[in-house]
């Protein structure tokens, strides 16, 4: 493959008869998914600004050991349940731990930091869990030549429910307070499970996959399975360097925007709505990408073209933050460099990176789909963040700033660009001699 380029025939662009009512619960279930978590993000990200970014390494700390103790949890659950379990399982979970904050929020037992910390905590475990096991269900429903074709338009309902949440947020806030936010989000997440047990039902009827061995059975194996896999499978491997990466990237943004909105915004409402903005922003970014860049790049080049454009971009973002005079003036509207990279690298790991990655697991077991997928999607993200908010502390203290940080966080971006190139040299078929080349019509 001297281009890296396989020829794809024009109707591989198209959705198919008999896939549009499933493309489309798809879309729903992603849109409800990404709405409920984004609903409550903004909550989380005014109590981690309220203490301020050298508090992290506790948050991520907490957080790792929460994921280390849950990943092999969930191995064990889709070791012993099929699907149809499983997935409803999870989701009935976390509505129930949503509805059971409501209390802590109106009624205060706890102290500002130790809320914050609990809440960090919770909701990026619930970020985590309910995003991976979205995916790992759409690659046991769709095979590979489809999710080259349909996954970026299933993503896009995770953008517009991205879109919606921090809309409804901002709109709500205001009006009915933040506890209240949680019931909101907890009724988006009901709607995804209805159609979870949809599209479980046309997957057993209408499935590419339904004829695949052990497609309704539980997959069998250990608890420790997922964490196992990361190390011994070279596939996962990779992924996991590709999410490590990725982690340095998104931690120092993530920090270098809570010090900044520490400073700038005095209390929880004008917090809260900074960081909606943030998010809305970022995700009419994503919603761009994903409309035009995105689909065309996958279809017609494969997903390494798309992580490396996204992994190109990002870093030249941060590196206008690595060489401004200051980061936290306007740059662009009321917006500073901090905030501005943060929006394009967030936008675009969404909008791009994220879809062609998914896209790579339709081409492995069901067994690193699942166990091996969460593992990196939760434990590895996770001991990156924590990696990443030490390492923060640490270079901070020998004096490196915000344009040293910057410049690390760009470095990072090239390392995850080469990995995910790699990783879809690995899995990416061959061109066959007579394949017909991509016209446009």
């Amino acid at each position: 493959m001297a281009s890296g380029t396989v020829a794809i025939p024009l109707d591989e662009r198209r959705i198919r008869d008999g896939e549009w009512r499933a493309v489309a619960l798809s879309f729903l279930y992603f849109f409800c998914v990404l709405a409920a978590y984004y609903v409550v993000r903004p909550v989380r990200d005014q109590l981690s600004a309220a203490v301020g970014s050298t508090q992290l390494p506790w948050f991520y700390a907490a957080l790792f050991v929460v994921m280390l103790a849950l990943t092999p949890v969930f191995s064990g659950l889709v070791a012993r349940f099929p699907r149809r379990v499983v997935v409803p399982v999870v989701y009935g979970f976390f509505i129930a731990c949503l509805l059971g904050f409501v209390p802590l929020f109106t009624h205060p037992v706890l102290s500002p930091k130790a809320l914050g910390t609990v809440f960090f905590v919770w909701i990026s475990v619930f970020n985590l869990f309910v995003v991976s096991v979205f995916w790992s269900f759409m690659t046991d429903i769709w095979d590979q030549a489809q999710a080259r074709r349909l996954f970026p338009i299933i993503a896009l309902g995770g953008t517009a429910g991205a879109v919606a949440g921090p809309t409804l947020t901002r709109s709500l806030v205001e009006v009915i307070g933040v506890a209240p936010l949680l019931m909101v989000s907890a009724t988006l997440l009901l709607v995804s499970l209805a159609c979870v047990a949809w599209l479980g039902r046309w997957a057993r009827v209408y499935g590419s996959r339904r004829h695949e061995a052990g497609q309704e059975t539980a997959l069998g194996g250990g608890t420790w399975d997922g964490i196992r896999q990361v190390f011994s499978d070279p596939f996962m491997r990779l992924m996991a360097a590709m999410m490590l990466l990725g982690d340095c990237i998104g931690g120092i943004n993530y920090a270098l925007i809570i010090d900044y909105s520490g400073s700038t915004f005095p209390d929880a409402i004008s917090r809260t709505r900074f960081a909606a903005d943030l998010d809305l922003a970022t995700n009419l970014l994503q919603v761009a990408v994903q409309l035009t860049l995105t689909r065309w790049l996958l279809v017609r080049h494969g997903a390494g073209w798309v992580i490396v454009t996204w992994a190109a971009v990002s870093a030249a973002m941060l590196l206008i933050v690595a060489t401004v005079d200051d980061p936290h003036a306007p740059l662009i509207g009321a917006m500073p460099s901090v905030a501005i990279a943060l929006i394009v690298s967030r936008g675009l790991a969404y909008g791009m990176q994220g879809p062609a990655r998914e896209s790579l697991y339709t081409a492995v077991p069901r067994s690193l789909r699942y166990k091996g997928k969460n593992a990196v999607d939760t434990a590895v993200w996770r001991f990156g963040d924590l990696a990443t908010a030490v390492s923060m502390n640490a270079l901070r203290a020998v004096g490196v700033g915000v344009a040293g940080l910057a410049a690390l966080s760009a470095l990072a971006a090239v390392f995850s660009g080469t990995a995910g190139w790699r990783l879809w040299r690995q899995v990416s078929p061959k061109p066959s001699a007579d394949a017909a080349p991509v016209t446009e019509k």
